[in-house]
């Protein structure tokens, strides 16, 4: 009787943490009685892995930039080509993956390292919440959308736990995180750049080194992943996913694909009234705009008392501020929601963000219809299969989740700069090093 006081504040999380465990047992239901994942796994259901494979096919032959076209700096083909074994890519990728023990227990074997950086920065950040927050992180849909797919998110994101997680304090393994992090996916410059709204220019500059540093030398390696490689490249990425509007809704961060609704060429318009499409157009501009302009805000004050706010909770803006403009892959959410965990549950704004996390974890969809029915292979299932997939609600649901994460996480800044600034002014010099 004397423990349930205690248990009362963590209840929601407990009942969180069951919903996503629920959501996971219904789609290892779904996946035992038809043989492949649902909603919202890729619908190329004889794709698993693939994401590693292809990549590690381009690490052990020639032609990774200029035939490839591959947009990824060089070091994610040197960590490839460490883990994989040679004699396996003379042929195609989907030869390598039934062949290469080594790369498919590495995938494991790398997932298995996350969710144990995850337990280990959770319990350090609260050890009451942290069976929750880890169960639900560990067995969430963003980290096992990710391991399904293979991505190299599941190395990185190591990397991102020990930069910008609470798991050391040590400098040195913290430049070396970041630096790592930016060679894996340039885009998590911006967390990066949290140091600098925090005025902690050292830890900034470090960092900068290294990660060139560490660009230069994986370069050196491989020969190849010029910056004018990777910017010819990535042009032409932008130009062949603005193809592939259906790839961009199916799990997204942001509502901007959904503007390219139009363009795509299957019938959506068979399948959602005009006048919401409509809507969409109109209101998806508007949301990004104001969001960004919150952001903003929030950024600001932060700039104004440094001192007011963890640094991990100016990387939450950041990166929440790019994932809700433009969508990086769903994946993409495992970096964010393992900032917003690490948020004690007290306040509206972070109860708020801490719940919406949990939600985004929910390893489930709800189908609206049925756009895309095809008969392939489930290299999980090992049989032959017939999937359907089209537009579902969390389509539409997901990335408002990002907004509200955004929305909740900035005013409760503003909030928190707000109080700090009755106590002490605003600090306009250099805060030291």
């Amino acid at each position: 009787m004397k423990s349930s006081p205690r248990l009362l504040p963590l209840l929601p999380e407990i009942v969180l943490a069951l919903a996503v465990l629920a959501s996971l047992g219904w789609t290892v239901h779904f996946f035992q009685v038809h043989g492949y994942l649902p909603q919202p796994f890729v619908f190329d259901t004889n794709d698993t892995f693939m994401d590693w494979f292809n990549t590690a096919y381009w690490a052990n032959n020639p032609g990774a930039y200029d035939v490839w076209r591959s947009i990824y700096p060089p070091l994610s083909f040197v960590f490839l080509d460490s883990f994989s074994l040679s004699g396996c890519y003379l042929q195609s990728p989907f030869y390598a993956r039934d062949c290469d023990w080594l790369g498919r227990a590495a995938i494991y074997a790398v997932y298995l390292l996350d969710v144990a950086l995850v337990w280990l920065s959770f319990r350090r950040a609260d050890p009451r919440t942290a069976p929750m927050r880890t169960v639900a992180f560990a067995l969430g849909l963003p980290l096992l959308f990710t391991l399904e797919r293979g991505n190299l998110i599941l190395v990185c994101f190591a990397f991102f736990v020990i930069a910008h997680g609470p798991l050391t304090r040590s400098k040195p393994l913290r430049w070396l995180g970041a630096a790592a992090t930016i060679n894996f996916k340039p885009y998590l410059l911006l967390p990066v750049l949290a140091f600098a709204v925090k005025r902690e220019w050292r830890m900034l500059e470090v960092a900068g080194i290294a990660t060139l540093a560490l660009y230069l030398v994986t370069l050196a390696l491989v020969g190849s992943g010029t910056p004018l490689q990777l910017v010819a490249n990535t042009a032409n990425w932008v130009v062949f996913q603005s193809g592939q509007v259906w790839n961009e809704i199916h799990y997204s961060t942001s509502y901007a694909p959904l503007l390219l609704i139009r363009k795509t060429q299957i019938p959506v318009l068979e399948f959602v009234p005009s006048r919401l499409v409509d809507t969409i157009e109109f209101l998806v501009p508007l949301a990004i705009r104001m969001s960004q302009a919150i952001a903003l805000l929030a950024l600001a004050a932060s700039w104004l008392q440094p001192k007011a706010l963890p640094t991990y909770r100016i990387a939450t803006i950041l990166l929440a501020a790019y994932l809700v403009t433009q969508s990086p892959g769903g994946y993409t959410q495992t970096f964010l929601l393992f900032l917003v965990l690490l948020e004690p549950w007290r306040r509206v704004g972070p109860i708020i963000a801490v719940s919406c996390a949990y939600l985004l974890c929910l390893v489930i969809d709800w189908p609206l219809s049925t756009v895309l029915q095809i008969t392939t292979d489930s290299w999980l299932g090992g049989r032959s299969v017939s999937p359907n997939f089209g537009l579902a609600v969390g389509h539409f649901v997901r990335p408002g989740l990002i907004i509200v994460i955004l929305w909740a996480m900035s005013l409760d800044t503003i909030a928190q700069v707000v109080r700090a600034h009755r106590d002490h002014k605003p600090s306009l010099g250099l805060a030291p090093a």
